[in-house]
């Protein structure tokens, strides 16, 4: 008696299982350490009591259970919007399926005027927001704001973020080495682990990082703090030297990092 079918296991049948497989562990990769990986054990436990109450014929449990799960993909699309929406991004720009980036999205020029701009916004606990702009576009929330296209300088950086300034509580948009546009209105976060001692500004740089692959650097008014936003997640209290090592790794090209080591 065979416990196997080897004829299952035939070349098209280990392609779909490899391919299965694959998706199943990028998908469990782009979820790591968001919301989404507690959700999902919390739902996994739902799964594993209404088995234990169907088992056990615990009509009543079973049947409030069931009357859930049965509701399931409706359930699992509004709680997890965000994280579907960002994991569709990066399968439409097939970064589901590469490692590194290898073409620049700035230069180290770029990178130490913000850097600079950062510092001394800190030094004077002046806020800013500035978002940079990677693979996809940024037109949605440019539409509304006054546009520059200026070449990025700390200078023009701190000038935009000056208290006095007009344009001081909107965020900056920077788009191939050019500050596009300034007072721009952001998309807040309303994730609820969020600290709540943290400001508009964090939560509107978390939300835009949560809908879109930008990077952004925000300048807490309060404490001068420095925070880098992606991908969802927070990178709180960076010194300049962090700051601009961060922005090396997500802004510049792998082979133009190891010539810098």
């Amino acid at each position: 008696m065979y416990f196997l079918d080897i004829s299952y296991f035939n070349v098209r049948n280990i392609i779909d299982l490899v391919l299965v497989t694959f998706l199943i562990y990028r998908a469990l990769l782009l979820i790591k350490g968001t919301r989404a990986q507690a959700m999902l054990t919390g739902l996994f436990i739902i799964i594993v009591v209404y088995s234990v109450a169907n088992y056990f014929e615990l009509k009543t449990l079973s049947w409030i259970l069931y009357q859930f799960l049965s509701s399931i993909i409706i359930i699992l699309i509004v709680i997890f919007q965000d994280d579907i929406r960002r994991g569709l991004i990066k399968v439409g720009l097939g970064s589901i399926f590469k490692r590194q980036r290898q073409t620049s999205l700035t230069s180290d020029k770029v990178i130490d005027d913000l850097t600079l701009a950062a510092t001394r916004l800190s030094k004077d606990k002046v806020g800013a927001l500035i978002v940079i702009k990677r693979d996809v576009g940024l037109d949605d929330f440019i539409e509304e704001a006054v546009l520059l296209d200026a070449i990025v300088n700390r200078k023009l950086i701190l000038a935009i973020f000056d208290k006095n300034s007009a344009l001081h509580d909107g965020a900056m948009i920077i788009e191939n080495e050019r500050i596009k546009a300034a007072g721009c209105v952001l998309p807040l976060s309303y994730n609820p682990d969020l600290d709540p001692n943290l400001g508009t500004r964090h939560r509107a740089g978390l939300g835009i990082s949560e809908r879109c692959d930008a990077i952004v650097v925000i300048v807490s008014e309060e404490t001068g703090g420095i925070t880098i936003c992606r991908d969802g997640k927070l990178s709180r209290n960076l010194d300049p030297v962090m700051l601009r090592e961060s922005l090396q790794r997500f802004l510049l090209p792998i082979n133009q990092k190891l010539e810098e080591m």
